[in-house]
């Protein structure tokens, strides 16, 4: 099949701040692993929304070092830099983005993107001044991302299914007015029917069961990123909370419990059902965290080994090769819609 022909696999590597191990096993290896296993009849398009990390308040001294380091992050984790059917790149090397992005801003509705579920939940955790345009037009750069290449499908999470609707709603809208200009990419359903709608175990925060781990915190107590010392890891799961039943088994009264048995699954590699029977019953909570920390220092120990023997040279080589030609792809789709609206002769 000719690579340019192939149909597009489109996501992006988040870079505002460094994974933690729920992103690791709930994302990136499944990431990974479809990456690695489509690349035969897909085209990958692996890129970092450098862009989008200005949509909340960051650190911006030190994004183009948390880049570098989530880049390397998924190369330890196995991606692999030597297939010429997975491209990672830049969002901002590729200004085609920003332009796109205006132009579908003309088109899109005020009222639809009102009623984005995400915005709506960002917003209401900031200050009225800190919610900004940029968190507002999320969905139309992302829909951007998505029409530039013709990618038809997007992994998302639920959070961003109304995302995936919104680009479809604004591609058709453009192409009845304009002409097929853009690939519409498919519908969530079968999105999820691609992809597989499991997301794995979802790991918990460590000081509070009932929410899942969030990079975005404003505590990182409960958070086990995959840059922190394994010791100090250790330390965070032997201080997680857990219950006052004082007996192992998975239940809604026993959260806290229950997470520890799920990334204990996790690193032993063993379904869940096997790992709560070997520990079942059991009332040596002290003991149970020890052996959890232990893994998780030990998986924490392996894993920064594998980060510090990513060549930097070989990385960086990849990122312009595939920006080069990133920019010929959403260039060409560029003109076609400028030259659509008015903008080019």
């Amino acid at each position: 099949m000719n690579a340019m022909s192939r149909p597009v696999i489109l996501t992006g590597l988040r870079a505002n701040n460094d994974l933690h191990i729920g992103n690791y096993f709930g994302a990136l290896l499944p990431l990974i692993d479809m990456a690695t296993k489509r690349a035969d009849e897909f085209q990958i398009n692996l890129f970092v929304p450098d862009l989008h990390s200005f949509t909340t308040p960051i650190d911006h001294d030190k994004l183009q070092e948390q880049i570098m380091h989530n880049l390397k992050l998924f190369v330890a984790a196995g991606l692999p830099l030597d297939n010429p059917n997975i491209h990672i790149y830049r969002q901002s090397y590729v200004p085609a983005h920003s332009e796109l992005t205006w132009i579908l801003d003309c088109f899109a509705g005020f009222g639809q993107l009102s009623r984005m579920t995400q915005f709506k939940d960002k917003s209401s955790k900031l200050s009225a001044d800190n919610v900004t345009v940029g968190l507002f037009n999320y969905p139309v750069l992302m829909a951007a991302d998505i029409l530039l290449y013709g990618a038809s499908y997007v992994p998302v999470g639920d959070d961003q299914s109304q995302h995936i609707e919104f680009t479809r709603d604004i591609a058709e809208r453009m192409n009845s007015k304009f002409g097929q200009l853009f690939t519409v990419p498919e519908p969530v359903k079968k999105q999820h029917e691609f992809f597989g709608k499991d997301q794995g175990l979802r790991i918990k925060d460590l000081q509070d069961p009932t929410r899942k781990m969030s990079k975005s915190e404003d505590s990182d107590k409960g958070v086990i990123f995959l840059g922190d010392s394994p010791g100090a890891a250790a330390k965070k799961v032997m201080s997680a909370t857990t219950d006052s039943l004082a007996k192992i088994h998975r239940s809604e009264d026993t959260q806290g419990i229950t997470n520890l048995l799920q990334i204990l699954a996790l690193l032993s590699g063993e379904t869940i059902e096997t790992v709560t029977e070997k520990h079942y019953g059991r009332e040596d909570y002290g003991n149970f965290k020890r052996e959890v920390a232990d893994k998780i220092e030990e998986f924490l120990t392996e894993f920064q080994a594998r980060m510090s023997k990513v060549n930097e040279g070989t990385l960086m080589a990849k990122l312009q090769s595939d920006e080069a030609r990133m920019n010929d792809i959403a260039n060409a789709k560029l003109l076609t819609v400028q030259q659509a609206v008015g903008l080019r002769a």
